[in-house]
């Protein structure tokens, strides 16, 4: 399979991997999850190359991950914006970085903490149904085929 073909894939890993697949896409998601919008301030926050962190906004904006907003009319310049489809990656981006605090982080803990404002306390993300809200483990998981989908060709 080659990298271009993942969205045509019958595969959400696949498709997923084709909007998000590689390290600066990631890179740029959790800046704009930590509020960063404008592209020198990626580009400062990054430190990688203009033309490709132009390319990754293009395919985000593409894709709707990201809305390209007007913040100055002379020149023109654009802020990034995560829409509800870059929101709804929440989720993933948090759950791997919080795997890396776990696996990855030094005797010194994970660099960020991450605060629920809510009941005040700080939390590591935990994937749980969303029919009974109890805790879902991979052992506890049975990946089955939905008859109403495209199958891959064999």
């Amino acid at each position: 399979m080659r990298w271009e073909d993942l969205a045509d894939q019958p595969c959400s890993m696949a498709r997923a991997l084709a909007v998000v697949g590689d390290r600066w896409t990631l890179m740029i998601l959790r800046d704009a999850f930590l509020k960063v919008r404008r592209f020198d301030d990626f580009q400062k926050s990054l430190g990688l190359a203009r033309r490709v962190l132009s390319e990754r906004l293009a395919l985000l904006v593409e894709e709707g991950v990201l809305e390209k907003r007007p913040y100055q009319e002379r020149p023109v310049r654009y802020e990034y914006r995560l829409t509800d489809k870059g929101l709804d990656l929440y989720p993933t981006v948090l759950s791997l970085i919080h795997w890396a605090d776990k696996h990855c982080a030094g005797p010194e803990g994970p660099p960020v903490l991450h605060h629920h404002k809510t009941c005040g306390c700080d939390f590591r993300s935990v994937l749980t149904c969303s029919e009974c809200g109890k805790k879902v483990k991979p052992r506890q998981v049975e990946a089955r085929a939905n008859i109403a989908a495209p199958r891959q060709p064999a």
